[in-house]
């Protein structure tokens, strides 16, 4: 029985341990490793923020979902990855494996700006339960006196698709309260222009972007980097400083400090198309672990997104590919991920496609509408209903 160990709790994570399982039964005795006890559906947390979920709506405990598949859930932090000896430590124990299947997600660099994220520093996040739960106090706070709002990302940002999503969500919330007035809003954003999304743009993103960001009056920055955050000032670079009552910036990422050594100089790791490690061939990597070059050098840093449906393929590629090995195949013949994400509006929602995920496509799409809201509100029920079963074979 060979011993397989996955590093990480979410779509990655999940969706390979599930489909090692399918793929293989009991061949594979499959240990999930993670930090936290919970699979959190990361696309609601810019809901949770604003308070149109709450953690429990969101969330499901991994422990409930690996017993009955067979599989080993340990509650606890990978400290080191020893790749020449196979095994993943932990505070508590050395844990050997046949196959490790990195999915532990990004180190959030909030060291990268002084003044920088919501502990010890002065701006909110969204990307973790806990910062999301956070941020839903300090919107509670900032209704009681609202004022100036800047939203944003900072240079060597990979994921804006959260901060695009807050920023339309402040906007419309304001509006329902009937607040908008008294409150100026302003995005910034390390991208060239608005609609790049670190991929180069997508089709008419640039068009459509900008005329919703005029037709909502929030002020665009673009193509700038931030020098520092004060309590009440976000400084910009070329020396323009914005005020605030409420900040909210996506940080830049990097590899885990578990693995960081195994990856390239930001700690990401190298994979073949297979998502095999390109030095060690029985450990994989997927999600926003693994090191994606962007499609180009832009004048402020950007980085490559890896979305949970980007996440779900190569993960379902890595299981394959070690399925295959395991019981003496060949390797499967993989292609190109692509994109497919739809993101809220606030009223409404945009769909974007794109395969592959980076130019030149084959595919392109984005289209607008409140259609895709619905569908995005149904996906979340359906996405959770499907992980929660072990589902990870459905679409």
């Amino acid at each position: 029985m060979a011993k397989m160990v996955i590093i990480g709790g979410s779509f990655g994570g999940l969706t390979a341990a599930f489909e090692l399982k399918r793929l293989l039964g009991n061949k594979a005795d499959v240990t999930l490793l993670c930090d936290v006890d919970k699979f959190v559906f990361v696309p609601s947390l810019p809901w949770l923020s604003m308070g149109w979920r709450t953690p429990e709506e969101i969330t499901l405990p991994l422990e409930k979902m690996m017993t009955p598949k067979g599989i080993k859930f340990i509650n606890e932090e990978a400290t080191h990855v020893d790749a020449d000896k196979s095994t993943v430590n932990t505070k508590t124990r050395a844990i050997p494996y046949d196959y490790l299947v990195i999915a532990s997600g990004p180190a959030l660099g909030f060291s990268s700006v002084p003044g920088f994220g919501p502990e010890g520093g002065h701006t909110e996040c969204i990307f973790t339960l806990e910062q999301a739960m956070r941020a839903n106090k300090a919107w509670n706070r900032f209704l009681e006196k609202p004022g100036p709002v800047v939203v944003g990302a900072v240079q060597g940002v990979s994921c804006f698709g959260p901060a695009y999503e807050y920023v339309f969500e402040v906007d419309t919330e304001l509006r329902r309260r009937k607040l908008r007035h008294k409150t100026p809003i302003t995005f910034v954003t390390s991208e060239p222009y608005i609609g790049h999304f670190g991929i180069g743009g997508l089709k008419t993103s640039r068009r459509i972007m900008e005329d919703e960001f005029a037709s909502r009056e929030i002020r665009l920055i673009t193509n700038q980097s931030v020098e520092e955050f004060t309590p009440d000032e976000v400084r910009l670079k070329d020396g323009t400083k914005l005020a605030f009552n409420l900040a909210m910036f996506a940080p830049p990422m990097a590899g885990v400090k578990a693995v960081f050594h195994i990856g390239n100089p930001k700690g990401f790791i190298p994979v073949d198309s297979n998502y095999r490690h390109i030095k060690y061939k029985n450990i994989f990597s997927v999600g926003v672990a693994i090191a994606i070059a962007p499609p180009e050098q832009t004048p402020v840093p950007t980085g490559v997104p890896k979305t949970g449906y980007m996440t779900e393929h190569m993960a379902k590629y890595a299981a394959e590919s070690i399925a295959s090995e395991v019981l003496g195949k060949s390797l499967p013949q993989t292609e190109p991920v692509g994109a497919l994400c739809i993101m809220d509006m606030g009223h409404t929602a945009a769909l974007m496609k794109a395969y592959p995920v980076l130019p030149p496509r084959k595919t392109a799409e984005l289209k607008e509408g409140k259609r895709f809201r619905w569908a995005k509100l149904a996906f979340e029920k359906y996405y959770l209903w499907k992980i929660s079963r072990g589902l990870t074979n459905l679409p």
